[in-house]
């Protein structure tokens, strides 16, 4: 009966509507993605004539299975170290005590707040002197490290009771087991979180391969996304497919692990 009174009823309501809000634009892009070009600019909510030529001409145009392997390869790869190393420094900010801790800890903060247009120069003077240009070592190496992904982890660790890592010490557990053994299964929630985060933070990226890779077998989707605007004429259905191919993995990512990602977002948030 809670459920039908007005009051009930009323926020379902105004869920429902921002839901529908939200999901309108991804529904209107795979529609567009289908609508012959004299249809691009109709605005009824299904094709007249349905179409899969804009898929044709989008992996005919640019190379979309190798951008997308170049694309995932770099995302799972970056994720995975940033992790790694958000650990590591989180278990050490979060478990001593050392000379200058705060100061380093304070440092990690500011460079998470330069911006990335103050860094892209001198990191692209490096890799071309290393010759990494059109690799992915040249992708994921300057992002191997993430600040905002440990102060997150040190944030996070810092919340564990110390009296069970002091336990674990006088038992005899090394810093190593104890972070493995300990950190790692309790904190599963905000890692899980801020993994998604990294993972499509690294998905999006843009600048950095825009600036690095002038081929687009060796780019990355989003670089190859660009390829269908002009300054003369957009192709938009085109653009459409392709963007429907680039959030397909993303999507699946979601529908697959849906239960995970609704839970570990739920603990961490009441973390």
């Amino acid at each position: 009966m809670r459920l039908l009174n007005p009051r009930s009823i009323g926020k379902h309501a105004v869920m429902i509507f921002l839901s529908l809000f939200a999901v309108f634009p991804f529904y209107w892009m795979i529609v567009s993605s289908f609508r012959p070009e004299g249809e691009i600019y109709s605005a009824s909510l299904l094709p007249k004539h349905w179409t899969w030529s804009n898929y044709e001409y989008a992996f005919q145009s640019i190379p979309v299975l190798s951008m997308l392997s170049n694309t995932a390869v770099m995302s799972i790869v970056q994720t995975v170290c940033q992790l790694g190393m958000a650990l590591l420094a989180a278990y050490a900010f979060a478990r001593w005590v050392f000379p200058g801790s705060r100061v380093m800890y304070m440092l990690f903060a500011l460079t998470w707040l330069i911006p990335f247009q103050v860094t892209m120069i001198p990191n692209y003077v490096q890799i071309s002197a290393w010759d990494w240009r059109n690799t992915l070592l040249g992708l994921i190496v300057p992002n191997m490290v993430s600040a905002f992904a440990i102060m997150s982890m040190t944030q996070s660790f810092r919340a564990f009771p110390k009296g069970i890592i002091e336990a674990a010490w006088v038992d005899g557990a090394s810093s190593w087991s104890i972070l493995w053994r300990m950190f790692v299964p309790n904190m599963r929630a905000p890692i899980a979180s801020l993994g998604i985060l990294l993972f499509i933070n690294s998905w999006n990226e843009y600048f950095w391969p825009l600036l690095l890779t002038n081929k687009l077998e060796k780019s990355v989707i989003q670089i190859g996304l660009q390829m269908f605007m002009s300054s003369d004429a957009n192709a938009w259905g085109p653009l459409m497919a392709a963007a429907v191919i680039t959030s397909l993995p993303i999507l699946i990512v979601y529908l697959v692990l849906q239960r995970q990602i609704i839970e570990s977002f739920v603990k961490m948030g009441l973390k």
